[in-house]
């Protein structure tokens, strides 16, 4: 089932860009005057997984798919069937796909034919077939049947076809030297037209007089078009190409002449990872004939998960909202200069409220869990989509935290069992990845850290450098960089610290997790391989432990560079809690925060030696630690009580601190602010945060 889109209005509203590009609004209610005339640009749509290009793709054939032809073919699923023979390939594949879905009849015109195409395709299909192998032949007319049935509407055209071209082989005195593939095509060819196209249909032949040394002749083109596509290499692109170019001319045709008039709106195609080799084969001729001044009436919506891909390089870039009423497009001369890439947006706050209010339409979820499902997710319209269902499928909504939701299970198909939302987001975002070493590296603060642990956790598991081959395949999914996380992006680093929790059953022991962070523990150590302090603690507290660290912080609490302190204390509580599954009611560092949970004996064993002063302080930065571990924390919800109680513990700071009272005072007042607008504590309080932190 298509799920639900929100925040894409630029894209769908009847003044929208997919109406100006195809000169029809939504469900076909009214014409609009298309944005550029005929020479419209090829509109990408750009974003990394789970950023809805899909889902936008699939709700505009839904909108258009009765009103105007259209095809939508996904460029990275294009699968070789079993026996694919010599005249297969990727291209070949997906051209007979997209006439036949152009070709679907829609409201007020005529089907659209494809001569031109299916010409060239049955030359192309003819390299394999030999006189005495009728079963090829049999085969590759058959699966082109929905194609040449565009033209030739009797069902079974393509078995007499068989014969008498193997027949008119066998009886022609053909030249030795002339290669075997032109001889059969043009053979075929000649059948083709003679048996399916009528006199004006064979009209059509003649486009391929444009083919290189075709001399004007579009017969010897066809056959010099099979002779290259045998040939491969550049040769086979340059037929190739023809053939993209022999789809576009048959729709122009349908949409030129006499036909005009007859035809609302133009033609859709749909690309889905467009970004692909297929995509770019798709595209690119396309891009070519536009710049060399040739004009149509088609409308080209594709999708690209790589930002920066090559095929991108002189492209009109925008964002979705900027291009609501104007495409704000211009042609230049380079050829990619056709390409007006959009750059799907994240969910604001009140688009996640939205999608919680339709899967919870009484209320019974927190009223902050909206945006604290922003939070966790960016706004990335998968993630929102599925916790948003958990939530409203969850038996006790009133108590969900982000983090409950990952533990949760969603009916996805009515044939299918329900799914665990962490680990379906997971193979969503990460198809084809490696999870389970991801999972490893995702403790990682950088790229040293990540190596280190591929040395001692990942041995074996693939070859090279494990640390720099999954940053590469990060990189070519498009993730985003953090120079603190060696999984940059906080959604998918989540979702993989979730799965090295619970990927070995969990308690009572949660063996994995502890032995990778007890790895970086030791590594982050004195005489360990990259000593830090502030790094060992931070795998302490992952680790459940806070007695060191709040005696860190009490130590040091004294010296004058007190801006360090809070950046310490702020990357220490930055620690993934280790929680285990499932819980529900308070967070157990509610109450040490708000000082209601006695000291454990470890916690008094700190204490024990220390003057009075010094205990007032371990237990007073005990419930300030607490309290930004806490809040800080993505998978749980701010609480305005703890935050209150974090303000007022720093405000008390900043009275004992003898030089930096004036710092300790302005997190008191900024920090909480920053909190309760749904962000990181800022450094140095008041500026804009920057996310950072020490680099390992």
């Amino acid at each position: 089932m298509e799920r639900e889109l929100y925040g894409r209005e630029a894209l769908f509203d009847d003044d929208g860009l997919a109406a100006r590009l195809t000169g029809l609004t939504p469900h076909g209610a009214r014409r609009v005057t298309p944005e550029h005339g005929d020479d419209p640009p090829v509109v990408v749509l750009t974003g990394g997984r789970g950023m809805g290009k899909t889902a936008a793709l699939k709700q505009l054939r839904t909108l258009y798919r009765e009103i105007t032809p259209l095809a939508l073919a996904d460029c990275e699923d294009v699968r070789p069937p079993l026996d694919p023979g010599p005249a297969w390939t990727p291209v070949t594949a997906v051209l007979p796909e997209l006439a036949t879905q152009l070709t679907a009849r829609v409201h007020g015109a005529r089907p659209v034919p494809f001569p031109r195409l299916g010409l060239g395709l049955v030359a192309v299909a003819s390299v394999s077939w030999r006189r005495e192998d009728e079963s090829r032949a049999q085969r590759d007319l058959q699966s082109l049947g929905p194609v040449l049935a565009t033209v030739d509407g009797r069902g079974d055209a393509a078995t007499g076809w068989v014969t008498k071209v193997l027949t008119k082989l066998a009886a022609g005195a053909f030249d030795a030297v002339a290669p075997m593939a032109g001889m059969i095509a043009e053979a075929t060819v000649e059948t083709v037209l003679e048996e399916s196209f009528n006199r004006f249909q064979r009209r059509t032949a003649q486009w391929y007089g444009s083919y290189p040394h075709a001399g004007g002749n579009g017969r010897i083109g066809l056959r010099q078009l099979a002779v290259d596509f045998e040939r491969g290499g550049d040769l086979r692109r340059r037929a190739e190409d023809h053939l993209v170019l022999a789809l576009v001319e048959d729709l122009v045709q349908a949409y030129g002449g006499l036909a005009r008039g007859a035809r609302r709106g133009r033609p859709l195609l749909l690309l889905d990872n467009a970004h692909t080799p297929l995509g770019r084969r798709l595209v690119e001729p396309l891009l070519r004939r536009r710049a060399a001044g040739v004009r149509d009436r088609i409308a080209v919506i594709a999708s690209s998960r790589v930002r920066d891909h090559a095929g991108l390089s002189h492209a009109v870039r925008h964002r979705l909202p900027e291009v609501a009423h104007a495409s704000h497009w211009t042609r230049s001369t380079e050829v990619t200069s056709g390409i007006l890439a959009v750059a799907l947006t994240p969910l604001d706050p009140e688009h996640v409220r939205t999608a919680l209010d339709r899967h919870d339409p009484r209320g019974r979820t927190p009223a902050g869990l909206a945006r604290g499902v922003h939070r966790l997710t960016g706004g990335r319209p998968l993630g929102v989509a599925l916790l948003a269902q958990a939530a409203g499928e969850a038996p006790e909504p009133g108590t969900l935290v982000p983090g409950a939701l990952l533990d949760s299970t969603v009916e996805l198909r009515e044939d299918r069992p329900p799914l665990r939302v962490a680990g379906e987001l997971l193979a969503r975002l990460l198809p084809d990845q490696r999870a389970d070493v991801l999972s490893v590296l995702a403790a990682a603060h950088g790229e040293d850290s990540a190596r280190l642990l591929a040395t001692a956790r990942l041995r074996g598991r693939l070859d090279g450098d494990v640390a720099l081959r999954m940053r590469d395949a990060l990189r070519s999914e498009g993730w985003p960089a953090d120079p603190d996380h060696f999984v940059g992006d906080p959604l998918l680093r989540a979702l993989l610290l979730h799965r090295l929790r619970f990927q070995d059953g969990g308690p009572p022991d949660h063996a994995v997790w502890r032995a990778v962070h007890e790895t970086l523990r030791s590594a982050y150590a004195a005489g360990g391989a990259c000593p830090s302090e502030p790094h060992r603690l931070h795998q302490e507290l992952v680790l459940g432990a806070a007695e060191d660290c709040v005696t860190h912080l009490r130590v040091q609490f004294a010296r004058p560079d007190v801006l360090s302190w809070l950046g310490s204390l702020r990357f220490i509580a930055s620690a993934p809690y280790p929680r285990p599954p499932g819980r529900t009611g308070p967070d157990p560092r509610r109450d040490i925060a708000l000082g209601r949970e006695p000291s454990s004996d470890d916690e008094r064993a700190a204490l024990a030696g220390l003057d009075e002063r010094a205990a007032e302080l371990q237990l007073q930065l005990r419930r300030l630690l607490h309290a930004v571990w806490l809040l800080s924390d993505p998978l749980a919800l701010p609480d305005d009580e703890v935050i209150d109680k974090m303000a007022h513990e720093l405000r008390q700071l900043s009275g004992r601190h003898p030089t930096g009272h004036a710092v300790l005072w302005d997190a008191a007042t900024h920090w909480p602010r920053d909190l309760r607008e749904w962000r990181a504590p800022s450094m140095p309080p008041g500026a804009a945060p920057d996310g950072g932190g020490p680099h390992a």
